[in-house]
């Protein structure tokens, strides 16, 4: 099974699920949701799903729900802010006036 990112709002994160059946939380985002921002704290991937490529999916996956749900994205983590500078097509998520915070 193909893994899937998934919003676990209850714990404030999302997850990336993977293995058999998709059953293993493989990763996880974690979040704060506040007046249409979404603002990422940190991101962390299992040491033994290491080198997947997952944190990349991961990344993808948080961005795309935000930007489906018309959220304004405050990469507070370092690897979500990383990631948004390999590919800037998602900076536009982040509110222009706080992009030099940022580096972005």
């Amino acid at each position: 099974m193909e893994p899937q990112v998934t919003d676990r709002p209850e714990k404030s994160r999302y997850e990336i699920l993977a293995g058999e059946a998709g059953a293993e939380t493989a990763g996880f985002a974690e979040y704060h949701l506040s007046e249409g921002e979404i603002a990422f704290i940190h991101t962390e991937i299992d040491s033994r799903s290491a080198g997947r490529g997952l944190g990349g999916l991961l990344a993808r996956g948080v961005l795309d729900d935000a930007r489906a749900r018309g959220l304004r994205v405050l990469p507070y983590c370092p690897f979500i802010r990383g990631w948004i500078g390999k590919h800037p097509e998602y900076t536009d998520l982040v509110p222009e006036a706080r992009r030099a915070r940022f580096g972005l």
